[in-house]
Parts: structure tokens; sequence; C-alpha cells
């Protein structure tokens, strides 16, 4: 036999050997798919394979050995909506957070606003045996460290407390938080100078972490507020992520340009900053917020005791309302309830209304005082009707803005809590995109996709692409719509077909399906 002869043999048997082998077997393929990739480029046409729950192949393929095939039927598949600003410590209670994954919201980053758990490797390893939906990440927050070591006083911590609080965002780092939070305008955050902050950024950071803020102030202080956090971020040599950027004194409306030219300006000169919003003209937070922080030092029991001082009560009702004609606004009728125990007749309705029913009056005097009784019976979760249509759409546009709901898990009925929570990213898609066309659907996508996971290394997510998590959302960008109002909250989101988490189908597009495929995810200074 010639060489040449052997050679040809040998071919033959090899591609033989080749033709002969099945093709690969995929556990899901989506087809009749038009793909939103996360980058931010127009869709295209393709179809997805999903292998152990990774995406192992995108575009033009044979689907044929598939265990399960979802037609997409020429709809939008996106990856899974990245959340960056949940708050939900509370989820393992709830594990299916169902209004989160039927808007979309395949992954939570938790601890936001300087309120987290403290023991962050329990908190990530609950996975084991408490399974979830979604896939959840946390930071490791400022006002909650800085509660366990200092309690709330409102002082500077010694030289020992600052080692302390160190030591434990370290150790947080290290347990797989993605970065730090502060609320620095709630108790205790809003006690804290730069400094201090600046020292427990700088013990994150060395762990590759974010600093994400809820600024100082979103009113009148809010352009000093945001030049704070970004020094903070500059000295201790890390990115900044500013919480549910806004602004909230009416006062101040219009004025978008100045506060996002403090961000454009900082990151011209290399600082990576970028914000997160929801889009609605209404915020969500504490009732207690509407008292003077040093009023309510050293919690509850503290505060009630200094409403029950003439001198300080009086100082605290010229406060409020030195703050309320500061910001513009005529009264507290912008002010509705959102959740409260001791009354929940009150929910819904707005101070105004509440003062005229219990006191027969609404003038200022009369709406603070009922403010400063519901505080007194343990306070209530808020509403906060401030903001600005034209603010909300010019944030919006900027392409280092994030979608993000600042929601916790919905208790499906309960309370009448901001409609954002069932309704933030179908709302952009739907009102923002299709309707009023502020942005595209690729930029949309990217905002909720490929720029969270990039903030906060999730390094897997936020992109179809091979290789990376199969965290998938179907949608028909023509009826992707919210559905929840202020008035009627508890309404899922409309227009989504599948939700897919690591490559299992949670949300069929009618009913949850049961499955709890969710990980922790950590970050880049986890030790494993």
């Amino acid at each position: 036999m010639t060489k040449l002869s052997f050679l040809i043999i040998v071919s033959i048997l090899f591609l033989t050997v080749n033709f002969a082998q099945p093709p690969e077997t995929f556990d899901l393929v989506i087809i009749n798919a038009r793909i939103v990739d996360g980058t931010g480029n127009p869709w295209f046409r393709g179809s997805i394979a999903v292998k152990d729950g990774k995406i192992v192949k995108v575009g033009q393929f044979d689907p044929a050995n598939a265990k399960q095939t979802i037609d997409a039927q020429n709809k939008i598949v996106a990856p899974g909506f990245i959340d960056v600003h949940a708050h939900t410590e509370d989820i393992f209670g709830n594990p299916t957070a169902e209004n989160f994954i039927r808007m979309g919201v395949t992954s939570l980053i938790t601890g936001n606003c300087g309120g987290s758990v403290t023991d962050v490797g329990e908190f990530l390893g609950r996975y084991k045996e408490k399974p979830l939906t979604v896939n959840l990440a946390t930071l490791i927050a400022h006002g909650s460290v800085r509660s366990k070591v200092m309690g709330l006083d409102d002082r500077a911590p010694t030289p020992d407390e600052q080692q302390k609080m160190n030591l434990m965002v370290e150790q947080g780092m290290k347990e797989g938080a993605v970065g730090l939070s502060t609320g620095l305008i709630y108790v205790p955050g809003t006690f804290a100078k730069t400094e201090e902050v600046v020292e427990l950024a700088k013990a994150a950071s060395k762990y590759g972490g974010t600093y994400a803020s809820h600024i100082r102030s979103e009113g009148n202080g809010v352009a000093d507020a945001i030049k704070e956090a970004i020094n903070i971020g500059e000295q201790a040599n890390m990115p900044v992520e500013i919480s549910h950027f806004k602004i909230s004194s009416k006062a101040l409306w219009g004025q978008t340009p100045m506060t996002l030219g403090l961000v454009k300006a900082a990151r011209e000169r290399g600082v990576t900053v970028t914000v997160d919003q929801y889009a609605y003209t209404a915020s969500s937070t504490s009732l207690d917020v509407r008292l003077p922080s040093w009023s309510i030092a050293g919690g509850r029991q503290e505060g009630i005791k200094r409403l029950a001082d003439p001198e300080s009560r009086k100082k605290i009702i010229a406060e409020m309302k030195e703050n309320l004609k500061k910001s513009k606004f005529k009264d507290y009728s912008n002010s509705y309830v959102a959740s409260y125990r001791a009354n929940p007749e009150f929910n819904g309705k707005n101070i105004a209304e509440i003062t005229q029913m219990v006191k027969g009056k609404k003038k200022i005097d009369s709406q603070i005082e009922q403010i400063l009784d519901m505080y007194e019976k343990g306070g209530a979760g808020m509403v906060y009707r401030v903001m600005s249509e034209d603010d909300v759409q010019n944030i919006m546009r900027q392409p280092f803005t994030m979608i993000a709901a600042d929601s916790g898990v919905r208790q499906f009925g309960s309370g009448v809590p901001h409609p954002r929570g069932y309704g933030n990213n179908a709302r952009v898609l739907g009102r923002y995109v299709r309707e009023l066309k502020i942005i595209s659907l690729a930029d949309a996508v990217r905002k909720m996709t490929s720029l969270p996971a990039q903030t906060f290394g999730l390094r897997d997510r936020g992109q179809i692409r091979e290789g990376s998590a199969a965290d998938l959302v179907i949608f028909d960008e023509n009826t992707v719509a919210d559905k929840a109002t202020f008035e009627a909250p508890h309404q899922y989101a409309a227009g989504f077909s599948s939700v897919i988490v690591n490559g299992e189908i949670v949300f069929d597009g009618e009913k949850m399906t049961g499955k709890m495929p969710g990980q922790a995810l950590f970050g880049s200074g986890f030790s494993r």
C-alpha cells in the first residue's frame, strides 16, 4: 500500500466516524427569536440553545435535538433583567419573588440605602436550604455596620469603632458582597461625616467593590450630595453608583442638566459613575424622613421622648415647616401612606386627607401634628409624589443610567405600595420605549442587563452570548406594559411570555412553574 493510499483510507475512516457522531443534545432551544443581546446592538433573528444552565449556541443552527423547545413566535428574546436596587433581605420568606419575575427580572442586588445583612456568608448560604426563583447578590451596608458597632448615636466613631467597621466591611466583601452601600439620608447614616464613609469605601475597594449610595440629599442639597458621592469614590479608587437618581424638590425641577452634568464631568476625568432610576415621578420611603434626623437619633423611643419635650417639639415643627417651604410644596398632600399598621384605613390616602379625616381640618400645623402622631405609633411606609416627568425622561436618556425598581418582594394584596415593584421594567419598555420613544428598545435592554452586570462585576450575566448563564426573558414589545397604578398597585405586568433562570423556565406566560433555580451571586472579593 502506498503512502497516499494509506492517507486516503485514514481520511475516509476519520470522516465516517465523525459523520456518525449524533448531533449535540440541548436542554432547551428557543427558535424564531428576535434577539436583543444586551450590548445595545439592534435585534437579529436566530435561535438560542441552552445546556446545563448555560447558553451554548446563538444564531442559525439545527435545533432538532432539544429536550424542550420554545417557539418565540418572532417576539423579543433578551437577557434576564438585573435589578441593581432591591430591598429583599426578607426574600427567603417569599422565595418566588413573583412581582420581579413577571416583569422580567432574574437577578437582584439587595443591601441598598445603607441597610443590609451583616453576615453576608450566612445570608447567601441560605440558598442551600431555601432555593429561590431569582439570582441574588448583596451589598454590605454602612448603616447596618454602624448600627452594630455604634448603635444609632449621633456622633463620630472612635478610632477603635472605625477599625471595627472597616473590618466588618472587609469580611462582608470576602464573603461575597459586591460593594458598599450608604443611606446618608437615614439614621444612622445621616450622622456620618464624609471621612468615615471614605474609610469604609477603601475597605470595600480593596476587594473590587462598587460604592452604591442613597446620597445625603435628593432635594435642595442634591448638588453637594452628588459631589460627595463622587468624592468618596475618587478617594477610595472605586466605581460610584448613585441610587434612584432624581430631584425631589419642586424648587429644583428642571435642574437635571446640572445634576447630570456633575456625573458627566466626573466620567470625563476618569471616574466610573453610573446611576439607577425607576420610571415614575413618585418616590417611596418611610414617614420618618419627614422629621429632622437629629430628632430621631437613638431610635424611636428616643424620638418620642424629644417629641414629649415642648421645646424640642417646637424646634422639630419649625424645621419641618422650613423644609417644606424650601421644597416649594404647599403642604403634605403629595405624601401618601403605603402601609400603616396602626390604622390600615390610612393606606392609599395622603397626609392632608388623613388629617382632615382625623382632626377635621388640614392646615399645615395640623398635618405636621398628624405626621408626629403617626411617627409615635410606629411610623409608616410612604409614597411621595415629588418629581418632574421632564426630569425623569432626561435622566433616562443618559447612557450611564440603569433601570431599577427600588422595591422589595411584594405580598400580593398587602397595603398600597408604590407600583414600581410590579411594573417598573415593563413601564420603561411600554411607555418610554414604545409610546414616547425616549430611548430605543436595544438601549433599554442594555440599561437592564449588560450595564448592571458590568457595574457590579457579574461577569456571566447580562448578555446573550455563548458561555453566559441562561437567564432569558421573552416579551412582545407591542404589548408589554405596566398595569400597576398608584391607586391599584397589585397588578402584574403584561406582555411577558417566558422567563428563564439558569436554563429553567420559572414563568410560562400564565403562571409560575414552581422551579427554583436561582443562584447566589458573589463579588470579586469572595474567598472560596
